[in-house]
């Protein structure tokens, strides 16, 4: 909420068949049939009258190893969307003095778990190239309180993907000083390649899986996580769906799993040529850029500060003006969200477009009667 009480998430709701939504990632270019006509199924067999399985369908958690090509006798927990699973492993893992090395900017939900749970993240600067975390420096910020490494890859809000061999450093450093490593995958299909940190660290990696981004299935909320079995079940203490996950949601995941072969190639490319778009529209665009090019997520940053306009101006223009709802940094990064907003873009193309033509107008709009920030 703006400092006016300008809502954009009630507004955006309140005229949704009419806005352009890149605000949250979301992604609209999933065919609809697997999911939709196994939930036909479902309520056509009443499956919503009964609890469904409390530890979640088998077939489902069979198929999520698969995907990801974690080992077939790893743990699998399923839970009402990654972020349920984030707030498990924070509170079964962590305590009050431990230490989570993090990055700034991030998903900063994970951190307000890791508070929570009396811990501290510790966030390393990463607004600057190669724009993602490093062995060197995540080797550097360990200290005797530090439990835990966060590595998402490929890294919100910034797209940034991790080299193979750098994956495998932090997962190593991780392993030689005994601490937890949450590998937070939720964008991986969007890369053009994604190595998982398990291998190189099985004993303490935790793998947190998502159908949201990849399925296109956010509102139905489910994903989980993955690892060696004593662990899934002792982050599983925490779990307060005792009596289990959505049925529609765990079958809609089921038939978009056992699709996805079929589908998201096309997907990948269409997000490609809707990057370039993007691109096209910021580099017209005068004091606009884009921290990371190409994204290796669904989302990029485009950094907007040597216009001297406050993302929340821009989100809310955007927004009103235009029915395109972009993210403003700040829901991202405590030092650096002033410089940006985060546009995703797994949108049919005319959605694109539609940013593409309103965006250099927008900044134009308010260049004017903008006060340039301070330096970060």
């Amino acid at each position: 909420m703006t400092s006016d009480g300008f809502d954009p998430f009630a507004y955006a709701h309140a005229h949704r068949r009419e806005i352009v939504w890149m605000s949250q990632n979301t992604n609209h270019l999933v065919p609809p049939e697997p999911a939709t006509n196994a939930i036909r199924q479902a309520l056509d067999e009443h499956r919503y009258e009964g609890y469904p399985m409390a530890a979640g369908l088998p077939e489902l958690k069979s198929l999520v190893l698969a995907d990801l090509g974690l080992p077939t006798d790893s743990g699998c927990l399923v839970s009402a969307g990654g972020t349920e699973a984030l707030y498990m492993l924070a509170r079964a893992l962590l305590g009050p003095g431990d230490e989570v090395i993090a990055s700034d900017p991030s998903y900063l939900i994970i951190h307000k778990f890791i508070e929570l749970s009396g811990a501290r993240p510790v966030p390393i600067e990463i607004y600057a190239p190669p724009y993602r975390l490093t062995a060197d420096r995540v080797q550097a910020a360990i200290g005797p309180k530090t439990k835990m490494v966060l590595l998402i890859d490929p890294l919100n809000p910034l797209g940034s993907g991790y080299p193979a061999e750098e994956v495998r450093a932090i997962a190593e450093i991780a392993k030689d000083h005994h601490l937890w490593l949450l590998n937070d995958i939720t964008y991986r299909d969007f890369s053009d390649t994604h190595t998982l940190a398990y291998p190189y660290h099985p004993e303490q990696t935790l793998t947190v899986w998502s159908v949201s981004k990849n399925c296109g299935l956010a509102g139905l909320r489910i994903g989980g996580l993955a690892g060696r079995p004593e662990v899934t079940k002792t982050v599983g203490k925490y779990n307060t769906n005792d009596l289990g996950v959505n049925i529609l949601a765990q079958v809609a995941a089921l038939a978009d799993l056992k699709s996805k072969a079929t589908w998201f190639d096309a997907v990948r490319t269409t997000t490609r040529a809707n990057q370039a778009t993007i691109r096209a529209a910021v580099e017209a665009t005068p004091g606009t850029f884009l921290p990371v090019y190409p994204s290796q997520a669904n989302m990029f940053a485009i950094d907007i500060s040597a216009t001297g306009i406050a993302p929340e101006r821009l989100q809310e223009t955007l927004l009103r003006d235009d029915g395109v709802f972009v993210r403003a940094g700040n829901y991202l990064s405590p030092k650096f969200g002033g410089r940006f907003v985060r546009a995703s873009f797994s949108n049919p193309p005319s959605d694109v477009a539609r940013f593409a033509a309103a965006f250099p107008k927008a900044v134009d709009r308010l260049r004017a009667t903008a006060v340039t920030p301070r330096a970060a």
